[in-house]
């Protein structure tokens, strides 16, 4: 079970994330991170491309735990934040995510 720390944002419900999808999650400082679903476990990132500045939670396109950007196609792995196919070089900023009684929770720092 994750422990809930005061830190933690509740940005949802699990049914909120579905499964293969990219969903937007906004912190109160008006920071949006793009919340992954891989079979069942979530990872956030930074909402917007480090190369081209697209919204990968609009746009992006997930296959597995790699996210491609829609507007040159480089990747990162939603893990780690890793740029993993060019013109992409920067890594993504990441965001820890809990779930605590069917809630989504982001790390905010």
């Amino acid at each position: 079970m994750n422990t809930i720390a005061p830190t933690d944002v509740q940005v949802g419900t699990v049914a909120d994330f579905p499964e293969g999808e990219i969903r937007p999650a906004t912190l109160p400082d008006g920071t949006v991170v793009a919340i992954y679903n891989v079979d069942g476990t979530l990872y956030g990132t930074a909402d917007l491309c480090s190369h081209g500045e697209a919204s990968l939670s609009e746009e992006g396109i997930l296959t597995g735990t790699t996210v491609e950007c829609p507007w040159h196609f480089g990747t990162f792995d939603v893990t780690d934040g890793r740029a993993t196919g060019m013109p992409c070089t920067v890594p993504l900023k990441t965001y820890t995510v809990k779930i605590a009684n069917g809630n989504v929770y982001v790390e905010s720092r």
